[in-house]
Parts: C-alpha cells; structure tokens; sequence
C-alpha cells in the first residue's frame, strides 16, 4: 500500500470510529428517542438524570470540528451533511420543553459541567451548532445555557465550565457575565503550577484534567474574550505556550503500544485524556520537534487499541465503562453511560482537511517508540 493510500486509510478509520460512537446518541436523540433507547450503567441513581446530556455534549464537542469543515471526499461530505443533520435535530429535541427528550439544565450541579461542553461545541463549529439553527431554536438554546446560572460551580476546574458558557452565550450576541470569565481566567493563573501544568483548584492532581477540561477550555475562551480588556489579551501569550509543553508532555506519554499511564480520575474517558493534543494538532501548532504525522500515528494506535478492546460497546452498540474494555471498577460515582463520550475529544483532528499535513505526511514513530528502539531523541526540557 503506498503512503498516500495508508493516510487516507487512517483518516477514513478516524471517522467510522468517531461514528461508531456518536450514531447512536445522534440517531436515537434527532428521533426524540435517547431517553427511551440509552441505557444508563450507573453506580449512584443520581447520575441517571444527568446522563443524557452529557452523552449528547461530550459527543458534540469532539465532533464538532469535524462537522464544520466540508470534506473532500464526496462520500465523506455525504456523511458530515447527514450527521449535520442529525444533529441541528437533536439540538431542538434537546432544548424543546415539549420534547421527550428535553434535558436538564437546571436542576443539580453536573449541568453546569455539560452545558459548559455543549457551549464549548457551539464554539468549535458556529456555522453548523449556531448559524444553522433557525431562530426558535436557538432561542430554546439560549434559555438551556442561561438556565445554569443558578448554581455556582466548585472551586476547581468547574470555574471553566461556568467562562465557557458564558463565553457561548456571548458569540451569541447575548448578555454574558463577564465576571464569571475574568473569575476563571485570573484563578486558574494562580493555579498555575509551572512546566504546562496548572493545578486542578489549590491542589495538584495527578489526572487528565488538564487535558478532559482546563488546557482545552483556557485556550478556546481566551480566544474569543482577548480583546475585551488588556489584562485579559496579556494572557493569551502564556495560555498557547503552556498549551503548547503540556501537548509535547502528552505526545510523550504515549507508550510504543498506544498506551498511556493509567493515573488519577476519570480513565472510562479513554482517549478523551488526549484532548489537549488533538486540540493543539488541529489548531497546527505542535510544538517544535512534534510532527503531525507521529501525533497521528501515536493517537491511532491509541484509538484502535482501546476501541477493539472486547466488551467497549453493549449489543446495542453503546459505551460501557471502562478504559479497555468494560471494566465497571474504574467508574466513579459520578461516571455514567452519558459520561464516556468525552471520548470524542481525541478525534479533533478530524476538523483539518485531509489534504493537510497531519494526514497526508508519511507515517512517522512517535517519541517514546523512538527512544524505546534506540532512535536519536532530542532532549526534553520544561518551559
């Protein structure tokens, strides 16, 4: 197989494994069917009235790029046209009063964290998840994100989901709290711990969570607030920058085999612990010495070797928890069917064309499986 046909293999696995996973949440929720056809695996009951939109925002914001950007590929736009499609659709089921599948924004703490992913989508792909909507719609829209304003985040990582929504609603052109985005921006400066790496609230965590929610989040809200206030376009320089260490970090972390340290909370996200890398490839600024190529060589054996793992998927072909496989253990109390979908992120990249460099470049080793068969490896050094 030559190299051109092997990258456009790769791409076109990308994508049936991003559908694989996104079609029966997309299908079952523009059917006004989710809550009737999901099944929910839960530890804590609770987690059962949350769990739909979570599903359905975790799956929009690693596809939303991808939706955005027309294909190439004529049978690959045939299929982001139709998923478009489905999804505009499940954006009214979602936030339609009258709908059998009207999710909850506003009672209990956990809407906050999946508005906050769902206003992040928005974001990603304005044309299709905004734009597109006709104006009821977006209205209904506009009530579900504003409806989180009841409840105040955690002294966390959750300031973020807080900015992000209010960083929707302002693209929107609506009234937009500019204080809960200041508030965010400014403490996570102070939680900044160094090399890459911020703190997730007063205390460090050895988990993903700088790349699940903070690193990802940081970078997409200084984006559209910069030029709001100086104070608040200062620090956009160091945001980048940190984004772009705490990504050569992760593409370290990626083992020869696609694996990667099994650490701290929230592993039933699989590869969504990658975000900040597929985030950093699809804005094309890896850092120096870290080639599209060996980011997407690294992700998709990551990708295959946990998506094949037996018992990934139920019959029906939903998400089970569990890292490799359906390893119920690893679910936290606050881990239902709705919550792995933020293994979506990873598939970010999917947002460049496929006539871009991250998939037409040569296949090309990753870091550690260069050091690991003796390869020369340029030496390591923090920020």
């Amino acid at each position: 197989m030559n190299n051109q046909a092997s990258t456009s293999s790769t791409r076109s696995y990308w994508v049936q494994t991003m559908l694989r996973i996104a079609d029966p949440v997309l299908a079952a929720l523009a059917d006004n069917k989710l809550r009737a056809s999901m099944p929910v695996e839960n530890k804590k009951e609770e987690q059962r009235q949350y769990s739909h939109l979570e599903a359905f925002a975790r799956t929009l914001v690693g596809i939303a790029p991808w939706l955005e950007t027309p294909a190439l590929d004529a049978e690959e736009e045939k299929l982001r046209t139709h998923y478009a499609e489905l999804v505009r659709a499940g954006l009214d089921a979602a936030t339609d009063p009258e709908s059998p599948d009207f999710m909850n924004f506003s009672q209990g703490f956990q809407p906050i964290v999946d508005t906050a992913f769902l206003s992040h989508a928005i974001l990603r792909a304005p044309n299709t998840l905004w734009h597109g909507l006709d104006s009821r719609v977006q209205r209904n829209l506009v009530q579900a994100l504003k409806a989180t304003r009841t409840r105040k985040p955690g002294f966390n990582n959750w300031l973020l989901f807080a900015a992000m929504t209010e960083t929707a609603l302002r693209f929107m052109g609506e009234d937009w709290d500019q204080m809960r985005v200041d508030y965010a921006l400014k403490q996570h400066e102070q939680w900044y711990l160094g090399d890459g790496m911020y703190g997730d609230g007063p205390h460090y965590h050895a988990d993903y969570y700088n790349s699940f929610v903070i690193q990802p989040m940081l970078v997409d809200i200084i984006e559209h607030v910069e030029t709001h206030y100086e104070d608040w376009a200062a620090m956009r320089k160091d945001i980048l920058t940190r984004a772009q260490r705490y990504a050569a970090v992760q593409e370290r972390s990626i083992s020869p085999e696609g694996t990667f340290p099994v650490i701290g909370r929230s592993l039933a996200y699989r590869f969504g612990a990658f975000q900040s890398l597929a985030q950093t490839a699809l804005r094309r600024e890896l850092p120096v010495g870290v080639s599209p190529s060996q980011v997407r060589c690294a992700l998709s054996v990551m990708i295959r070797r946990l998506i094949e793992a037996p018992g990934t998927f139920d019959e029906e072909g939903w998400l089970t928890i569990g890292l490799c496989g359906h390893q119920p253990e690893l679910g936290e109390p606050y881990i239902s069917t709705g919550s792995l979908y933020l293994c979506s992120a990873v598939f970010l990249p999917l947002g460049l064309p496929a006539d871009d460099a991250f998939w037409q470049d040569a296949d090309a080793p990753w870091t550690s499986q260069k050091v690991w068969s003796g390869q020369t490896v340029a030496i390591d050094k923090a920020i």
